[in-house]
């Protein structure tokens, strides 16, 4: 067993993960709040930017091949390097698909129209 230093960008957190377990784990033991939902590699909550690094995920359902080379479900993937991960970064189809279920303003309304404003 080999273990890996996680540092988060931006919170001066730096966990130890051994390549056996999953970085979400000792989050949760250490008192990191690293959002999570159903810790099965769908909902997308745990994500994070692999700003430098490598880690495995082969049960990361809801990355594509593409987004999982550099993005990491923190409850799926496991280090096979020291890590630099940037918490709460999402990949491009995520964004992609809220924007799509808020209109294309982002305001909500799908009316194309910048909130409180109105349509010419």
């Amino acid at each position: 067993m080999t273990e890996y230093t996680v540092e988060f960008v931006g919170t001066g957190e730096t966990i130890e993960v051994a390549d056996t377990e999953t970085i979400l784990q000792p989050c949760i033991e250490e008192g990191i709040a690293q959002e999570y939902s159903c810790r099965v590699g769908m909902c997308l909550a745990c994500s994070a930017e692999i700003v430098e690094g490598e880690v495995t995920q082969p049960a990361a359902r809801g990355l594509t091949d593409e987004e999982a080379e550099e993005y990491a479900l923190t409850c799926m993937a496991r280090p096979q390097s020291d890590l630099t991960l940037d918490r709460g970064q999402y990949p491009p189809s995520i964004e992609d698909d809220a924007a799509t279920a808020t209109g294309t303003d982002g305001d909500g309304s799908g009316d194309n129209t910048a909130t409180g404003g109105a349509a010419a």
